[in-house]
């Protein structure tokens, strides 16, 4: 029984080892940010809990928290509504490293260093659990939140960033590419000149000046990461749509009276769906990559939003003290997801057998 098309391309992407990994890498980073606040210790709005006794704190360590105050007007949110956007704490706690009761008062030393001990403080006794433990497996930062949640947190702005830029790469540069494609002569001339304009401005300093004229944010990174990437897209469906306009099913549709918009989106653009899916793969790494520059430099992802740049950017200075996990950690998460749309890109590019000259990855 003879195969489908998108079965022999499915079969081809799958015998490729390396693609294939990137491709359960990325459903496993898609699957732990859709869950986000579900699977992460810290359960709060942007993981944001400080405990300012606990910066920088190396990994695997484990310390005692008492609460010691309540707040019964915090409602506990929807399931949906936590795995979103989180649970706000409804108490207030501080790590100790002693405790005892007596009576309805708590007494406890606050931990306030490994080296030190701090005065044994009494605290009234609150309704419930008073106590728990918490292991912080990657470490706390320099703000004593945990790394591990904010870590996790920040594969959703790498994603959503990158797949919001790649679909505004994808509108802008298929429909420029297919016009000046499909018409040529003076559009062609001229949605050219503007692509080159475009290609010849280095894409980091035209992210910063389109994140300049609409402010900083989350939401306008989306906007100039894919106003900067189109190029590559509108440059290859030009390529393929003019080497297409004029084979015989497309002089067929004409001859049948088809519009212009029906010919080039039932007809040419299927035929030239592998090589646009390679280039969207690759643009998805080049948008990851601008949006962790950007938060770097202090015009993406707004704190306490956490993102991997942003990371990096508070916790590059401990690389050559004792505490250079802070600034390895989402660098490394970075390189890994860099590294798996690629391998994604490369893997497509041979399953759907584009030809090397005519896309680069």
């Amino acid at each position: 029984m003879n195969n489908s098309p998108s079965q022999k391309i499915w079969k081809r992407f799958k015998a490729n080892k390396l693609a294939f990994g990137g491709l359960l890498f990325i459903l496993l980073l898609l699957l732990a940010g859709v869950l986000g606040y579900l699977i992460i210790p810290d359960q709060t709005p942007y993981a944001n809990t400080m405990h300012l006794q606990l910066t920088n704190k190396k990994p695997g360590r484990t310390f005692q928290f008492l609460i010691i105050s309540r707040n019964e007007n915090i409602k506990e949110t929807g399931f949906l509504e936590k795995m979103l956007y989180g649970q706000e704490a409804n108490f207030k706690s501080i790590p100790v490293t002693s405790y005892r009761e007596k009576r309805n008062i708590v007494y406890a030393r606050e931990y306030i260093g490994d080296d030190e001990q701090a005065e044994e403080t009494a605290y009234p006794l609150v309704n419930g659990a008073n106590r728990y433990s918490r292991t912080f497996w990657m470490g706390t930062d320099i703000y004593g939140r945990d790394l591990f949640s904010r870590l996790v947190l920040g594969i959703r702005v790498s994603l959503s960033v990158g797949l919001i830029a790649v679909l505004i790469s994808l509108l802008i540069g298929v429909s420029l590419g297919a016009l000046a494609g499909y018409f040529g002569g003076k559009t062609d001339a001229a949605i050219s000149w503007f692509m080159n304009v475009i290609w010849s401005l280095p894409s980091l300093l035209l992210v910063i000046a389109i994140s300049f004229a609409l402010g900083k944010g989350f939401w306008q990174i989306f906007i100039a990461v894919g106003l900067s990437t189109w190029v590559d897209v509108a440059r290859l469906v030009r390529g393929q749509v003019m080497a297409l306009k004029e084979v015989e099913f497309v002089e067929a549709s004409k001859a049948l009276g088809y519009s212009t918009s029906r010919t080039i989106i039932k007809h040419i653009l299927p035929n030239i769906a592998g090589p646009i899916l390679v280039v969207a793969s690759a643009n998805f790494a080049s948008a990851i990559l601008l949006e962790t520059g950007l938060s770097f430099l202090g015009f993406g992802a707004q704190p306490p939003m956490p993102s991997w740049g942003g990371m990096i950017k508070e916790h590059y200075g401990y690389i050559v003290m004792d505490a250079a996990y802070l600034a390895v950690l989402p660098g490394l998460a970075i390189m890994l997801t860099v590294y798996a749309f690629n391998l994604l890109a490369i893997g497509l590019r041979d399953a759907f057998d584009v030809k090397s000259q005519n896309i680069s990855v």
